[in-house]
């Protein structure tokens, strides 16, 4: 155990945001959640090209062509393996994270996309699918790590009052990742036929920025202190990141959680899940990760161009309209992370899964009526554009930040790896059968969406707490309470039901048994 530290005091912790957490926030967020955007939209411009040198590499192996049906399948594999290789990296994200440390974690695989870019970059001259999906897979691993490290390390870097403008950071990079595979993918650049296996490898630029630049900045002070046990360490990457503070208060909270964990180890999984101090946090974790995928903002990614080629704009300007997108997710993600510390996490998490809702509903009704009404299609148009702001307001990087505050160090990456793996598994099933929903289900398709949307939003609503400006031990406490009036609350129905036997003689009144409206909340 850390020993007891007496540093001298200079006031309160306070709100200064120094250039030191700008600057890792920046580069842990370039290089990783950047390139998870990319990833996301880079198929969508390049996605005939893609199709026409699957279906021409097949004649030449074989003497014979793929079907349309055939080569749908493949080109969603491509799409959806993506999500995968995520699925795969979010798994053994705790074992990365608890050996090498969060910043550790995020320097040590950017290896894995440069061997990705290789095989994607060198796909066409190799006459090989293969190696598409194959680079797809592996840059999947990469996000699937970052995507849970990069919130993991800011989450606790970050002083209490800065938590949540730091973990939406990552949520804006990603929108700038799909902007920039938006912009590169116009025709003017890199969208022409001869170009996309360099549009698919170009994610090494951000990453080699940020190996340049990370491994500079110092470890999460957290895993420092709480679990390698390093007290001058500790105070070294504090000082760093913090600007005339009081970083003696900080070191006691974080010893007072390390003295809470003293007898317990980090969780695995299953212990998180047979855990049941801390079931209404892992239902919160499943709800809100699962509700993020299946909010269908990855079908609006993978396929903005079909939904626009179908809601009949014009081939031409299909791509402008879709580079448009990409400024609505930017201006939205910036104004979620400059209002979570004064509106709080709740407001953003429901407003913007209610706003996905509506809007899902809405492209429903735009297509339906389409035929009738010309001017439907840019209802539809409109409706894509707010599902997109309504998840990158909120729903886009709150899930991430959420699941780092409802847990303690021990329990936080067997969080993030439930979390994560559901995010992925999501994100694939999503991936790979949309375009099978859309020719089957077609305009009604978009109806299963919004009612993910407003389910989650009333979840949130009901059971997920404010966590804004709180210590992570404080929305522990915060948890355990809620499961000390559930635990009052059943035993008194218990006692009421006894009561009723008795005063019947052993058998049960016919009237209802009758509790205040508050126990019927979870």
């Amino acid at each position: 155990m850390a020993e007891e530290l007496l540093i001298p005091t200079t006031g309160k912790i306070t709100s200064q945001l120094t250039s030191s957490l700008l600057a890792v926030a920046f580069l842990s967020s370039f290089g990783s959640s950047m390139l998870y955007g990319y990833n996301l939209a880079v198929v969508n411009s390049p996605a005939q090209y893609i199709k026409d040198f699957y279906n021409r590499t097949v004649v030449a192996r074989n003497g014979t062509g793929l079907n349309e049906e055939a080569l749908t399948l493949m080109y969603s594999l491509t799409v959806s393996v993506f999500a995968i290789g995520g699925l795969l990296g979010s798994l053994i994200v705790g074992i990365l994270v608890t050996r090498f440390g969060r910043k550790g974690t995020i320097v040590k695989t950017t290896v894995l996309v440069f061997i990705a870019s290789v095989l994607m970059g060198f796909s066409r001259t190799c006459e090989s699918p293969e190696m598409v999906i194959i680079g797809r897979f592996i840059t999947g691993v990469h996000s699937g790590i970052s995507l849970s490290v990069v919130p993991m390390y800011l989450g606790e870097i970050a002083p209490k009052n800065l938590r949540g403008f730091l973990g939406l950071v990552p949520s804006i990079f990603i929108g700038t990742g799909v902007f920039t595979a938006q912009i590169l993918g116009l025709h003017e650049l890199l969208g022409k036929e001869e170009h996309w296996p360099l549009f698919l490898s170009v994610v090494v630029v951000p990453t080699f920025i940020q190996l340049l630049l990370l491994p500079w900045f110092p470890e999460s002070p957290r895993y420092l202190l709480i679990e390698k046990h390093n007290v001058h360490a500790t105070i070294t990457a504090l000082k760093w990141y913090r600007s005339k503070c009081n970083i003696q208060a900080e070191i006691e909270e974080m010893q007072e959680e390390q003295r809470s964990l003293s007898s317990v180890q980090t969780l695995s999984v299953w212990s998180l899940l047979q855990d049941q101090s801390v079931r209404w946090q892992v239902l919160s974790v499943v709800v809100i990760n699962i509700g993020m995928q299946l909010s269908g903002i990855d079908a609006i990614w993978f396929y903005t161009n079909d939904i626009f080629e179908k809601a009949g704009i014009p081939p031409p300007e299909i791509q402008y309209t879709t580079a448009g997108t990409g400024v609505i997710e930017i201006i939205t993600g910036l104004i979620g992370c400059f209002t979570i510390e004064k509106l709080g996490r709740r407001p953003l998490m429901i407003g913007g899964f209610t706003m996905m809702g509506l809007c899902s509903t809405g492209i429903t009704l735009a297509l339906i009526l389409q035929t009738n009404l010309s001017f439907m299609r840019y209802m539809s148009v409109c409706c894509v554009v707010g599902i997109i702001a309504g998840f990158c307001i909120g729903p886009a990087g709150v899930p991430f930040l959420i699941t780092a505050e409802l847990f303690k160090q021990s329990h936080r990456p067997a969080a993030y790896i439930i979390g994560g793996s559901l995010n992925w598994l999501s994100n694939f099933t999503v991936g790979f059968v949309f375009p099978f929903m859309q020719r089957s289900a077609g305009a009604y398709c978009y109806l299963v969406f919004a009612a993910v949307c407003f389910s989650v939003a009333v979840y949130v609503y009901i059971v997920i707490p404010e966590t804004k400006n709180k210590t992570f031990l404080e929305i522990s406490r915060m948890f355990s309470k809620k499961e000390a009036v559930l635990e009052t609350q059943g035993l008194t129905q218990l006692d009421q039901l006894k009561l009723k036997k008795m005063n019947g003689y052993g058998g049960l009144e016919h009237t209802s048994l009758e509790l205040d409206s508050s126990s019927s909340a979870p």
